[in-house]
């Protein structure tokens, strides 16, 4: 073979190279891209569930507070129920994005918080309707039950942060 051809070969085949490192090189770097978009989408779609979650808790708080006197001011509780109503359907509408984001970890994990936090919101009910029938009977009772609930529902929200730092890496 001569000189000329062999230059040729030797600059077809490192041109083939070259073209065949970019090509993998640009694959990767869009998946890395899209990595990333992927996981600030899921870690905006998981803060904000948090922070409609925070929002709600402090408004169930504040109707259980108001609960607590021997005669609760009902117009107080009312709208403080009203309250908590608008944010619990903020809560319903930033799970539908976690559950759209997946992956099925954190989609199982909030749906522990929503059935740790229905449990809690059930008791709620139910003290906000004994109080409007001036029945106090089980107001002890439901007091004890719903701080229960309570902690069972700040586990499963700890729960949820867990499995959605571990989805978006960061499990230090």
């Amino acid at each position: 073979m001569d000189a000329g051809l062999a230059a040729l070969l030797g600059a077809a085949v490192g041109s083939a190279a070259t073209l065949g490192a970019a090509i993998v090189n640009g694959r990767a770097q869009a998946r890395s891209q899209h990595d990333q978009w992927r996981r600030q989408h899921r870690r905006d779609a998981y803060a904000k569930y948090l922070s409609a979650l925070h929002d709600r808790d402090i408004a169930m708080d504040a109707i259980l507070s108001a609960l607590q006197p021997e005669e609760p001011n009902l117009h107080d509780v009312d709208e403080k129920v009203t309250r908590f109503i608008t944010l619990a359907r903020e809560v319903h509408r930033a799970v539908e994005v976690v559950t759209l984001e997946g992956p099925p970890s954190v989609t199982e994990a909030a749906e522990h918080v929503t059935h740790a936090s229905s449990n809690l919101s059930q008791v709620m009910r139910r003290m906000v309707n004994n109080a409007r029938a001036g029945d106090s009977t089980q107001k002890a009772a439901d007091s004890a039950l719903a701080t229960e609930r309570e902690q069972l529902l700040y586990q499963s929200v700890k729960d949820f942060r867990l499995a959605a730092r571990d989805t978006l890496g960061n499990a230090d």
